[in-house]
């Protein structure tokens, strides 16, 4: 089971977009990233090219750039704050909870 899923609410803890927040886009556990919405933006230039019968323009593109699992932090729903995800066994399976309040995640 991850820590951080997809749809969690995230503070970045290091790097240049230190303190910011946003919601999980996409996880990839493989690679150990995810990618935040809001948060660490890129840009690629990208050249006039033909699709197709219609001529795509030179543009700049802004996307969000993935960031390394151990530079975001969960915040905690009912508490508010940034926190490590424990992990409890119930009879329904395994869920999550916030080390600080004690709250369910799942």
């Amino acid at each position: 089971m991850q820590r951080i899923k997809k749809g969690d609410t995230v503070e970045v803890i290091a790097g240049k977009d230190l303190g910011e927040r946003g919601e999980v886009v996409a996880v990839n556990p493989k690679k150990e990233r995810v990618v935040v919405h809001g948060v660490n933006i890129l840009k690629r230039h990208r050249k006039a090219r033909q699709a197709g019968n219609r001529q795509v323009p030179a543009q700049i593109v802004e996307f969000e750039g993935p960031i390394n699992l151990s530079n975001v932090q969960v915040i905690c729903p009912s508490c508010g704050k940034k926190t490590r995800v424990g992990f409890r066994l119930r009879e329904d399976g395994k869920t999550r909870f916030c080390k600080k309040c004690d709250a369910d995640l799942d």
